[in-house]
């Protein structure tokens, strides 16, 4: 059994931890922050370490799809304008909506235009839940998700802090919150205040803004879920403009022709409701055209920062002041621009520790012959960008990336980068060759050291089919402790793939906490095995307007038992375990209580 420890702590005294166990062993002290320096190793060291694997792993994913029992089709709502909105959407969710410890899957839709409404009832969001082994059965209607709105992304997150995960979803019009009674959603959005803005048309129409991706985010500390929501450009069906990429025919349009909109920032007053902090936050920018939201705590200051990627605008760095108020550090810290000083057309992102000296990295997917961004942290506030030197700007040079994330396929500890491209224009190949409108998904390998690997053509099937990729999502879909993914095709069907590459061994940690914040956002694990460090954040958000699980998986590689493991639960005391043998899920509750569940045998 583990061995679990609470510690108090000073700012300036590390007090000895009391192990509560029947084992004996030395206690050990749970330092105040994580100091990646202490961990950090040289790139030869590292080199010393891997020197046993001679190459990358087997990785493969199966296309488990057409036997899931997932049979989404994503509707567009198209009638042959060529609104722009058609061809941006839509995300999709991995997260536990019955709480039953199988991980459900959330596919956002759109729906038919006013007055264009096509053959049957109106597209909807289709929730799957998992009744194990990877199949899946629809339950939109009996939960209460059957709702027609032009959907884009979403979030969940318990705001109310009654236990159950609640549904923000965003759109091309007024936003949805939805309250989670018992596995069925209740719409209280109006009541709660979170419908999204508007903006007026220059002859004075007022017009709901356009949300993307969201995320839930304890920005004040105070125990209380805030909502950090993105928004994109001013656009409407009667401001929508005509635009061209073989000047005759109409092309869905570029963001460079539309004004931008600030995302909008809602602080959680714990009674049900929300006020718009935006302005007095310092978040509020009208030149923000989002496409991307991820949460971190980059410079370690046990606060959460926002960073938010623009679309043909610089990025955002929001940095937490501690009090729920933020600045934008992005053009000092190196990731407001590229390195030629232009600005991006940046879509999905990621961010997670990339390497084993403990820097973050921030990994954008952007538009065709742009490459993937990969900003490596320097220094505690400077970034720069290793696409090249990791060498995944050449392979993501061609391809449109919309959903990407850092996965750590084969547990050995390091973050490896999923890619979900497809281009926006269908028509794009008869005036850029070398360019296609569907394209296959993209799997880079973490080595460890200095590079990633293209893994995407030896992937498996579930790399195989080349689809307009928007969202992307992951999650131990089938409890046998690797990561599963879900990616969703515009206008088409998504892929489900179940992770059947050759793996080493891993931890997984739930985290259950006190209420109002019972699943735990902000709060951080550290573990140590084998001389080795990983820390990880509870969070929402990232992706292309998607959201991952939140139980965080820890590759440990050919080590057996996680040495140490110790959560930080923001301002609270920490607990530590030791001794955490592999294979299992470990439930960790902020009241002291560890549950230990082995993962499911592979197939």
């Amino acid at each position: 059994m583990p061995r679990i420890a609470r510690i108090l702590l000073s700012r300036t005294t590390l007090l000895t931890a009391v192990l509560i166990s029947t084992l004996s062993c030395s206690s050990e002290p749970v330092p105040e922050a994580v100091d990646t320096s202490s961990y950090a190793k040289s790139e030869a060291s590292v080199d010393t370490m891997k020197a046993e694997q001679t190459g990358p792993p087997r990785i493969r994913f199966t296309d488990v799809t057409a036997e899931s029992g997932i049979d989404f089709v994503h509707q567009t709502g198209a009638f042959g304008e060529k609104w722009m909105p058609e061809s941006l959407a839509s995300g999709c969710m991995v997260f536990d909506y019955d709480q039953d410890g199988l991980s459900d899957v959330l596919f956002l839709n759109g729906t038919f235009w006013p007055g264009h409404k096509g053959e049957g009832g109106a597209p909807t969001p289709r929730l799957y839940r998992n009744k194990g082994g990877m199949r899946f059965e629809d339950v939109t209607e009996q939960a209460g998700l059957n709702v027609a709105v032009y959907g884009m992304g979403g979030t969940a997150g318990d705001y109310d802090g009654d236990g159950d995960p609640d549904l923000y979803l965003t759109s091309v019009g007024d936003n949805l919150l939805l309250r989670n009674d018992g596995g069925r959603f209740v719409d209280v959005t109006i009541n709660a205040g979170v419908g999204g803005g508007a903006w007026e048309t220059d002859d004075g129409r007022r017009e709901p803004e356009w949300s993307t991706s969201a995320a839930w985010v304890d920005v004040d500390s105070d125990g209380w879920i805030d909502l950090f929501v993105g928004n994109y450009v001013q656009w409407s069906p009667e401001t929508d403009l005509f635009a061209s990429i073989d000047g005759e025919n109409k092309s869905y349009a570029t963001p460079q022709e539309y004004r931008g909109l600030s995302a909008r920032l809602y602080r959680n007053l714990g009674n049900g409701r929300f006020e718009d902090v935006t302005e007095a936050s310092g978040v509020y920018n009208p030149d923000g055209k989002t496409m991307g939201v991820a949460v971190s705590d980059y410079d370690s200051d046990g606060d959460p920062d926002i960073f938010v990627t623009n679309d043909t605008q610089p990025n955002f760095l929001y940095k937490n002041a501690g009090n729920g108020t933020f600045e934008d550090v992005a053009l000092m810290g190196g990731v407001a621009y590229d390195e030629a000083g232009r600005a991006r057309a940046g879509m999905g992102v990621d961010v997670a520790r990339v390497d084993a000296s403990g820097r973050i990295g921030i990994a954008i997917g952007n538009f065709s012959r742009e490459s993937l961004s990969l900003y490596v942290q320097a220094d505690k506030d400077l970034f720069i960008d290793f696409a090249g030197k990791k060498r995944i700007a050449t392979p993501t040079l061609l391809p449109l990336t919309f959903g990407v994330a850092f996965v750590d396929i084969d547990l050995d500890g390091y973050a490896d980068i999923v890619c979900v491209n497809g281009h926006l224009e269908p028509e794009i190949n008869r005036v850029q060759k070398e360019i296609t409108y569907r394209q296959r998904p993209q799997l880079f390998w973490n080595d460890g050291t200095k590079k990633f690997v293209d893994m995407s053509e030896s992937a498996g099937s579930g790399f195989e089919r080349a689809i307009v990729g928007r969202g992307l999502a992951y999650g131990d879909l089938d409890n046998d402790g690797d990561i599963d993914l879900v990616m969703v095709e515009n206008g088409g069907t998504p892929i489900l793939t179940r992770n059947d590459s050759k793996t080493s061994n891993a931890i997984r940690v739930r985290l259950v906490g006190e209420a109002p914040n019972t699943m735990a956002l902000g709060a951080k694990v550290r573990v140590v095995s084998a001389g080795r460090f990983s820390e990880q954040m509870v969070r929402t958000g990232s992706s292309y307007m998607s959201q991952s699980e939140t139980v965080l998986t820890f590759g440990l590689g050919a080590a057996t038992v996680a040495d140490s493991l110790v959560v930080r639960w923001g301002k609270n005391s920490p607990t530590l375990l030791t001794s955490l043998v592999a294979g299992q899920t470990v439930v960790i509750s902020q009241n002291g209580s560890v549950v230990e569940v082995p993962f499911v045998e592979s197939n």
